[in-house]
């Protein structure tokens, strides 16, 4: 039988998040998502995937990018945000809705994007 390679960089995204599939809470693939100020200090205590996103989201990125540029499943990112987000040590901003309907803002500009294609 032939052993895994333990080499590979890959790492089990259930293990990332230490087995956990939900978020402590919900937020859209489209929520913004910034470093706080104090994170600098504290971002080399984090494992790797954390660090990488506060790394990242020193400019703002929404989940699905932070989800995308680092490649990693999109549940992995809401899971690791969410912790982040816990401890302080990244912003979370939801887009606005009124009484449950999405924002008309963010319709225009799926409506432009999906025009673009």
């Amino acid at each position: 039988m032939n052993e895994p390679d333990r080499s590979s960089p890959f790492v089990r995204p259930y293990a990332v998040t230490r087995g956990r599939t939900r978020a402590r809470y919900e937020f859209a693939l489209e929520a913004l998502v910034s470093t706080a100020v104090g994170a600098r200090q504290q971002r080399l205590k984090l494992p790797p995937e954390q660090r990488a996103i506060c790394d990242l989201c020193v400019e703002i990125k929404s989940v699905a990018e932070v989800s995308a540029l680092l490649g990693m499943p999109l549940g992995v990112a809401r899971i690791l945000v969410a912790d982040l987000s816990v401890k302080g040590l990244v912003s979370v901003e939801q887009p606005g809705n009124v009484e449950g309907r999405p924002d008309v803002s963010l319709l225009e500009r799926v409506l432009v994007g999906l025009r673009s294609l």
